[in-house]
């Protein structure tokens, strides 16, 4: 078999010293599912979207939670049938051969950091304006990376540095600080929903779709509609993929993954759509969608700052949620292409507390150097390109494991997989059509780099090569 193709079997061996402890129950898999989704997209990308949509960008929401959704019940089954940590990556790795595996891989890689680094930025710019609020005398050249005027973003840094400790104390005691978290956020959105219903006016819905539902270019050179705003939408919902990577330590996977992973799908879609209508109704959207937090704006100008305040305090509280549950991802996929021997197999180790410390580290350290020192506008969005990726992959996975092994223990089937797959490809792919040319470009750039590296060292010391 080439090395090209080898694949790994369904249930590997388990392997002393490099397996991870079962201590989640499905309640910690639908809050890290929630603490992933909720976060910044609701807080921020609900007045970008709107300003791409209009008041149709409550579609936008739905198409997104949509192809989202049929995803979802190709991770549910493939986690389900593969409890194993590395989501997209072990599937990949099982159904299309090792070089498909890698290139999944390195692009969830590069997903789970950027996204990290992206949001400890973002919650570095709250941080550091509530110091100076203050009175803190914080130099602003320590609140900013050089790409921004300043010499480190040093918040950005502490943050992550903060949130890999918490990773390392133990996976269900940093599942359990999530979990709380979460309802604080939970709680924030609940308030803003009841505060803007009493002055919901159906003329903001006017016209619902003012810039039609497709993705065209506009003449500022920024394409809008319906599928575009989706496209930035994806952004906020495709957290739920880092729930699959906690499969090898979910006490019961048959029942709690497919919890964890259908339930905070469709949970998450359904307060969107409710926070996003409640903001339409309260305040028309060509006005909201040009500040940088849109809820908390709605709420200034109906009179009530203080709870605006809640509301912005909330933001603050969700995106180390963020950093946590991204991070606990990342790690999981470095650990399980690590044990693979696709990457140094010493950082494969599980420490005494059931924890991969050692790619929790690296995770942390290389996050924290890109939040502090280097620029981020311009490789967000690729986060973007290598979750549609990873969805792809699961779905073709998912179909082709349908075809080759039928008669499979699979404690979740995806409902009509014949059609729920085929959609969940053809919507992905529809959606990468939508990001930025220049996004497609540096994806293809860096997925060369990945197979350069894998060829030079993967591709012979991988555990499949040795055994």
């Amino acid at each position: 078999m080439s090395f090209a193709t080898r694949r790994k079997p369904m249930q590997p061996p388990r392997q002393d010293g490099h397996a991870l402890v079962r201590t989640l129950s499905w309640p910690h898999l639908v809050a890290l599912g929630v603490g992933a989704i909720i976060g910044t997209g609701i807080y921020t990308l609900t007045g970008v979207a709107a300003g791409l949509a209009g008041p149709a960008v409550i579609l936008s929401f739905a198409l997104a939670g949509a192809v989202c959704a049929f995803a979802a019940l190709c991770y549910a089954e493939m986690s389900t049938m593969m409890p194993q940590a590395g989501s997209a990556y072990a599937y990949s790795y099982v159904g299309m051969g090792e070089m498909i595996a890698w290139i999944v891989g390195w692009s969830l890689i590069l997903e789970y950091t950027v996204v990290c680094s992206t949001v400890a930025v973002g919650w570095s710019g709250y941080a550091g304006g509530l110091m100076l609020q203050a009175g803190w005398n914080v130099p602003e050249a320590l609140l900013a990376g050089p790409h921004a005027g300043g010499i480190i973003n040093l918040p950005a840094i502490l943050i992550t540095i903060v949130v890999a400790g918490m990773l390392l104390v133990g996976t269900r005691e940093s599942a359990t600080v999530n979990f709380i978290l979460v309802l604080v956020k939970i709680f924030a959105l609940a308030a803003f929903v009841a505060l803007t219903l009493p002055a919901f006016d159906t003329a903001n819905f006017e016209p619902f779709a003012p810039y039609g539902f497709g993705a065209a270019m506009s003449a500022d050179g920024v394409k809008r509609g319906v599928a575009a705003a989706a496209g930035i939408i994806f952004f906020a919902f495709y957290g739920f993929d880092a729930i699959s990577t906690a499969a090898e330590e979910t006490k019961n996977p048959g029942k709690d993954l497919t919890i964890g992973i259908v339930g905070s799908m469709f949970a998450c879609t359904a307060i969107y759509m409710i926070v996003a209508a409640a903001a339409l109704g309260a305040s028309p959207y060509d006005v909201f969608s040009r500040s940088p937090e849109p809820l908390a704006f709605i709420l200034r100008g109906m009179g009530h700052p203080q709870v605006a305040a809640v509301v912005a305090g909330a933001a603050v509280v969700a995106l180390p949620t963020v950093i946590m549950v991204f991070m606990f991802g990342q790690s999981r996929i470095f650990f399980a292409m690590a044990r693979d021997g696709l990457l140094p197999r010493g950082l494969s180790r599980v420490g005494r507390r059931g924890v991969p410390a050692p790619v929790i580290v690296l995770t942390g350290i290389v996050a924290a150097s890109i939040a502090g020192f280097l620029p981020l506008d311009e490789i967000a969005a690729l986060a973007n390109a290598g979750t549609l990726l990873a969805f792809i992959a699961t779905a073709l996975a998912m179909m082709l494991m349908r075809r080759r092994a039928p008669d499979a223990q699979r404690p979740f089937r995806t409902p009509l997989w014949w059609l729920v797959g085929p959609i969940a490809v053809i919507g992905c792919l529809y959606l990468f059509t939508t990001l930025p040319v220049s996004t497609m470009i540096n994806f293809l750039i860096w997925n060369s780099v990945g197979v350069v590296v894998y060829l030079a060292y993967g591709r012979t010391q991988s555990a499949l090569a040795n055994a």
